[in-house]
């Protein structure tokens, strides 16, 4: 037998040899006419029909539904908006001093003590937003020792929607 490794060819008798007696038994087979790859078709075909047989007495038949065509006579809205359903929904207000952006390290490097600078000056009107939105600024004043926010200018509903897009 040659040794592939000297860059010998090896024949098919070497390759069946060393592939035992299966091998060569199905190239015999092959060499007598019979055909496995059609054999295993055929075999797959049988088996995909009698699953068809048996999921076949289980299938119900669908029946065609009929819908409603949508349009203003019959969706109920009268030119009336009804927020009595979004009224109660929960927001979150926030006022935004500024921001800045820091790298990890000098932001691992914070303690107590430490000054951030913003973007913006001193005196400018803080953002007030509502679910990260902008709806108006306003400047920041103190209520009964608490802190709060007189809005100077609220965002127009058409310059909130154009922000959105």
């Amino acid at each position: 037998m040659a040794d592939p490794v000297d860059g010998e060819d090896i024949s098919q008798d070497d390759v069946d040899s060393l592939m035992g007696d299966g091998a060569a038994a199905a190239q015999t087979v092959d060499a007598a006419g019979g055909d496995s790859d059609a054999d295993a078709m055929d075999a797959w075909g049988a088996a995909l029909e009698e699953q068809a047989e048996v999921e076949g007495s289980n299938v119900v038949p669908a029946e065609p539904v009929a819908f409603d065509n949508l349009n203003s006579s019959n969706t109920g809205f009268s030119g009336e908006v009804n927020l009595d359903m979004v009224l109660d929904i929960p927001v979150t207000m926030a006022m935004e001093l500024g921001r800045t952006q820091i790298s990890i390290r000098n932001l691992l490097q914070l303690n107590q003590g430490s000054v951030v600078e913003l973007d913006r000056m001193a005196g400018e009107p803080m953002d007030v937003r509502v679910n990260g939105t902008l709806i108006a600024r306003g400047e920041v004043v103190v209520v009964n020792e608490k802190f709060g926010i007189r809005l100077t200018d609220v965002i127009s509903a058409a310059e909130r929607i154009k922000n959105l897009k």
